[in-house]
């Protein structure tokens, strides 16, 4: 199977918004101009490890395949050039990866989730926002989010399901449907990633104290970021999703 650029760019997307992790090969430089430009693909999914395309020989497939086997287990992933040798002399390959793509569900779509998605957006999250109001959740408002979601805050996550590479921020505008949308977040399982809420530390308190005698464990309790983002004395919508951006980092 000869694999083409749009089928490879196809299989790695979906690969990463499926959680998985995927890594391309592609020849670059070869004595043997039959090799050119032939690509492998080996996507790392939740079903399993699936190898797909060739690189022309099963010799230089199985040296490519053990490439991407140390490859992959190095902390950082890293495109670029890798060389092996063969029997026509050595070959150039290039290593492409993709990570599993993590998801933004900002909550409310008020003055603070406008830059938010936006910087979300910027940084490689997949934004999707919520809200109970059809003329706020605009794509004239929002046209960088993935998703524009007119939500029930009774049940804000029918369509929108969390997982382990959720990250949530809860900008509602009212701490009351900030608190109803928090309690599903922490009884979600797999629970997400990351759990932002807005609100004053007096509030902050408060809530913390109600969701222990709601039974919330304090492990869950643990997981919220409260008052949201880092303490960098941010006052403006853009400063504050410029302090969430950098917690999220």
């Amino acid at each position: 199977m000869r694999l083409g650029a749009t089928e490879t760019q196809s299989i790695l997307l979906a690969t990463a918004e499926g959680g998985g992790t995927a890594v391309a090969v592609t020849v670059v430089a070869s004595a043997n101009t039959d090799l050119l430009a032939r690509r492998l693909v080996v996507a790392r999914a939740k079903d399993g490890e699936h190898t797909l395309g060739s690189l022309g020989s099963n010799p230089l497939d199985t040296e490519a395949l053990k490439l991407v086997e140390a490859a992959m287990a190095e902390p950082r992933l890293r495109d670029g050039l890798r060389t092996l040798e063969s029997d026509d002399g050595p070959v150039e390959l290039y290593l492409e990866f993709r990570l599993p793509i993590q998801e933004l569900v900002v909550v409310g779509a008020g003055h603070i989730a406008q830059p938010m998605a936006h910087l979300g957006t910027l940084l490689g999250y997949l934004v999707t926002v919520l809200d109970d109001r059809p003329d706020f959740a605009t794509r004239e408002r929002f046209p960088d989010a993935k998703r524009l979601i007119r939500a029930d805050f009774s049940d804000p996550f029918r369509d929108v399901p969390l997982h382990e590479r959720s990250h949530l921020l809860l900008v509602t505008r009212g701490h009351k449907y900030d608190y109803e949308c928090l309690i599903r977040a922490l009884r979600a399982d797999p629970p997400p990633a990351y759990i932002g809420m807005i609100g004053s530390r007096r509030r902050v308190r408060a809530t913390y104290v109600q969701l222990i005698e709601e039974g919330i464990d304090r492990e869950l309790i643990d997981r919220i970021h409260a008052p949201v983002g880092l303490d960098i004395g941010a006052e403006t919508p853009e400063e504050i999703a410029v302090a969430v951006a950098a917690e999220l980092i």
